[in-house]
């Protein structure tokens, strides 16, 4: 766990293993809540990067039948 400082323009600065580890890029986009007395800053990613990601999901699953489209 790392400590930061909040600057008078109020500006963090995310460190350095945690930019690495999150692959964090300058200009990148987040979405800020603050949930229980914290703050939780969620990437927002291009919908491009999803592309692939359900490869290989077994699409044979019994629905019930209310649950059918």
């Amino acid at each position: 766990m790392n400590d930061i400082t909040v600057s008078q323009k109020f500006q963090v600065v995310i460190p350095k293993k945690a930019r690495e580890s999150l692959r964090v890029k300058p200009g990148q986009k987040f979405r800020v809540l603050a949930y229980d007395n914290q703050l939780i800053f969620i990437p927002i990613r291009p919908i491009k990067e999803a592309r692939g990601s359900l490869k290989g999901i077994d699409t044979n699953v019994q629905r019930e039948e209310e649950d059918r489209l």
